[in-house]
């Protein structure tokens, strides 16, 4: 999904956000990327994550450390660009479900390649458009350099995919999760995921298909009330992007925005 560019974004500047706590943060740089003459770094299930200072909503971040100091899980969780529709339902999703990672006392940091401003434009489009607050820190990953370290990109494409890294309060990667562009993630499977986990830990048991899967409250997608909505791939250039608000109007599709459009599968579709 190409990344766009949202009507009513701010047109220049950077935005300063403020701290999430008093710490100051420690300027480590994130990994080297590597040539294309060496190996590709590819983060693995049991590694330490790699230590780098990231840029985000709430300023600046030092991952793992940050978490780690207080004792906490984290869940990453990136994104190929803000102002696109499946991303947009996936964040509210995952606001949605805030609480029951909080409950397993796991904090949520998102990531897309778009500088702080942006993401703050957006966070101020949701809450908007459906009325939820986005509570979790977003990472600006501008140049993709987090992207670059963690191996978050297709083979050959230039946009972050919906890579997922759960990651304990050790700092050691518990779990990597991959989603293409097209297709959004199954918020309540991750959740399921980090309890599994903990249970594992705790325990020292191993847990067997869709364990807890009937423990988590889900009701569908959270952004369409429930309604089992496909989404119309964004306009790519200003007559497509009139021609979705037209046809919103004609009753073809629904429409948040030009860039947000949706309908109903055809009766004979799944």
């Amino acid at each position: 999904m190409k990344k766009l560019v949202a009507v009513g974004l701010i047109a220049s500047g950077v935005a300063v956000a403020c701290g999430m706590d008093n710490t100051p943060p420690i300027d480590v740089p994130v990994a080297p990327v590597q040539t294309a003459s060496q190996k590709t770094f590819i983060p693995t299930i049991g590694e330490k994550f790699p230590r780098m200072v990231v840029n985000t909503t709430h300023g600046k971040i030092v991952l793992p450390d940050y978490y780690v100091r207080q004792g906490k899980w984290f869940v990453l969780f990136s994104h190929p660009a803000d102002f696109t529709p499946v991303c947009t339902t996936e964040f509210v999703s995952f606001q949605k479900h805030y609480k029951d990672f909080k409950a397993l006392n796991t904090e949520l940091i998102g990531l897309s390649e778009d500088q702080v401003w942006s993401h703050m434009k957006w966070i101020e489009w949701i809450k908007k458009h459906f009325g939820v607050q986005i509570e979790f820190p977003i990472i600006a990953d501008v140049g993709g350099k987090v992207a670059k370290t963690l191996n978050m990109l297709p083979k050959g494409g230039v946009d972050t995919v919906r890579a997922v890294f759960v990651v304990d309060n050790k700092g050691i990667i518990r779990a990597i999760l991959y989603y293409p562009l097209d297709n959004g993630r199954n918020i309540p499977e991750i959740i399921r995921l980090v309890k599994a986990l903990q249970t594992t830990d705790k325990y020292g048991v191993a847990t067997p298909a869709n364990w807890y899967a009937d423990k988590i409250k889900w009701t569908g997608p959270e952004v369409f009330n429930g309604k089992d909505y496909v989404i119309i791939p964004p306009a790519t250039n200003v007559r497509a992007a009139q021609q979705r608000l037209e046809g919103a109007k004609e009753g073809k599709w629904e429409c948040a925005d030009w860039w947000f459009c949706y309908k109903p599968l055809p009766s004979n579709g799944f």
